[in-house]
């Protein structure tokens, strides 16, 4: 279980907690004003980087300390968490307002909108469709966007499955934390969050409270879901002629399953797994 859940979702899992929704958090003045900061001046993604490439240089020791530092403050600002469809459900039936935007990273990463970030809030008059729909120069709100998209729960929903056969991992984010603002849809190659966490070693995401669990005899040996696995945590038996997970590598998304014909893979309770490391 992992430390938001502890103080945030009292020993639950945060992100089903309403309160971490409220509007009591969205109508926080310097949560407002940090919301609207994040998405008028986005960081650069081409220094980040180069920070990052910086730290894998430094002496091991030095580079602990600084790894513990962006992550402790990342944590209090914008920090994220996977999770799988089903809980991506209990999140939606959480929120009222669910609003669907142009992701940042794949707009510096292919400079063009894709439309993978989902703001989410109890009330569409203090939630993140309303900040947003305010700032005339975010790249969200400028001319040569899309703007913001109004989306049913349902619709929203059938979405997210559509990003999931896509190989897309869920993930949702806070905005000065405990507030949850967004739910994002992640690759490997074009998410900045992923890349810093699993090519970079600074963690700005936790896995999910879950890990993935094969069925032997049911699996076809097909080696879709090895396509499918944004954390290499999928190998092959050629022996067995199986696919096997590295539950030690499993970020516990969920997303091999959507492409398993034979329902071989299953999640199950990461704390009960013979691996509890969240990061």
């Amino acid at each position: 279980m992992c430390e938001f859940c502890l103080k945030h979702g009292e020993g639950k899992k945060w992100y089903l907690e309403a309160k971490n929704y409220s509007e009591d958090l969205a109508s926080d003045v310097k949560r407002r004003k940090m919301i609207a900061k994040f998405f008028e001046h986005p960081a650069d993604p081409g220094q980040l980087v180069q920070q990052a490439e910086r730290l894998q240089k430094l002496p091991k020791f030095v580079r602990d300390c600084f790894v513990y530092l962006i992550t402790r403050k990342q944590k209090k600002i914008h920090y994220g968490q996977v999770v799988p469809i089903e809980d991506v459900e209990k999140i939606f039936q959480l929120t009222n307002s669910i609003v669907r935007v142009a992701c940042y990273c794949r707009y510096q990463t292919l400079g063009k909108e894709k439309r993978y970030c989902y703001g989410i809030s109890l009330s569409p008059e203090t939630g993140m469709g309303e900040i947003v729909a305010g700032l005339s120069d975010s790249f969200l709100s400028g001319p040569d966007t899309a703007g913001l998209e109004t989306l049913t729960r349902e619709e929203a929903l059938e979405a997210f499955r559509k990003h999931e056969r896509e190989g897309l991992c869920h993930t949702v984010w806070t905005f000065r934390t405990p507030f949850i603002g967004g739910l994002c849809n992640c690759d490997r190659s074009d998410c900045w969050a992923m890349r810093f966490t699993l090519s970079h070693q600074v963690p700005i995401m936790f896995r999910a409270e879950y890990v993935g669990q094969i069925d032997a005899d049911a699996c076809n040996g097909c080696r879709q879901c090895i396509r499918q696995c944004q954390f290499g945590a999928m190998t092959w038996s050629a022996a067995n002629k199986k696919a096997v997970i590295d539950q030690q590598w499993c970020y516990g998304c969920g997303i091999c399953r959507a492409v398993c014909t034979e329902n071989a893979i299953a999640l199950v309770d990461r704390a009960q797994s013979s691996v509890g490391n969240l990061w």
